[in-house]
């Protein structure tokens, strides 16, 4: 199942490479990973299950 991210750099919804399930400073889940066209870092505040 692919996540979908929104990359500022790009300004487009694409699928987040290298996703991992992290926690937020203020304790809410997210899922962070790599946008695959520019390298620059997505994050998906939200757990995706």
């Amino acid at each position: 199942m692919a996540i979908e991210g929104y990359c500022m750099k790009c300004k487009a919804k694409k699928e987040i490479q290298d996703a991992q399930q992290v926690t937020a400073k203020n304790g809410r889940p997210m899922t962070k990973g790599v946008c695959p066209d520019c390298g620059t870092t997505i994050c998906k505040i939200g757990s995706s299950k």
